[in-house]
């Protein structure tokens, strides 16, 4: 580590339980961020200031007039670009030290395995049911932890899903059918813009603790914000008996 990134992770390093070691960690990992738009905008930019080395943006999105009123990696200039372009710049501009990696086409089963066997973890930052369920039997299947983030109307959730601790639940457990979910999206039910920061950052956070073992990461749990009312909640989500994707696992 030269001086010019001591000084800029100097606030990280300085923290106890994080310093050099934790540093380091970031530097050496890399994180897969599904959809670059009002969740993946706010945790690749913390991630990238906090020095990750590696960064994946995936989307096959472009960039609308309607999304800068939250996604804000994305500029007024951006609109008509694919996402994980424009991300990609920006996050360039803010350190220079990470690696960006751009997928502009929309995640598959087979991208996905090929990406997971390199990545340290993954942040689903999507809005759409059936990729969400992808996603997570993926990384279960690879043992690649996932941090997953939802925000809609003024409510949002985070929670972590890892294969790697014994008797976790994965994400199937928390919702074991889809119907009824698949119109949950901000298009058609809307979101306040510092909702999707709040969960983003906060996705970025847990990504952070994952990759340099500091604290308690949420897996087991989930965080629930009710940002109308400024109100948390925290509750245990233990493992299904009948889910199909961890029910089996040792």
């Amino acid at each position: 580590m030269n001086d010019d990134q001591l000084i800029r992770y100097g606030r990280q390093i300085m923290l106890p339980d994080f310093d050099v070691a934790g540093q380091n960690s970031l530097a050496e990992a890399h994180v897969l961020i599904v959809g670059v738009g009002g969740l993946g905008s706010p945790a690749a930019l913390y991630l990238a200031a906090a020095g990750v080395g590696r960064l994946t943006l995936c989307d096959h999105d472009t960039v609308d007039l309607s999304n800068l009123q939250r996604q804000i990696v994305h500029a007024t200039g951006d609109i008509g670009r694919n996402k994980a372009h424009s991300g990609k710049e920006t996050l360039a501009a803010i350190n220079p030290n990470v690696t960006v990696h751009v997928i502009d086409q929309q995640i598959s089963e087979a991208l996905l395995q090929h990406q997971l066997k390199q990545v340290t973890l993954v942040l689903d930052c999507t809005d759409n049911v059936a990729t969400r369920y992808m996603i997570n039997e993926a990384c279960w299947s690879a043992s690649v932890p996932l941090v997953s983030g939802a925000a809609i109307g003024w409510e949002g959730q985070i929670s972590v899903f890892d294969a790697r601790v014994k008797d976790a639940p994965c994400y199937r457990c928390l919702y074991p059918n889809t119907s009824g979910e698949s119109t949950l999206d901000c298009a058609t039910n809307g979101v306040i813009a510092p909702l999707v920061g709040t969960i983003g950052a906060v996705q970025a956070l847990e990504a952070i603790k994952l990759i340099a073992n500091v604290g308690q990461p949420l897996t087991g749990h989930v965080l629930y914000f009710d940002a109308k009312y400024m109100e948390w909640r925290k509750l245990k989500l233990s493992r299904r008996t009948q889910c199909p994707v961890c029910c089996d696992a040792v």
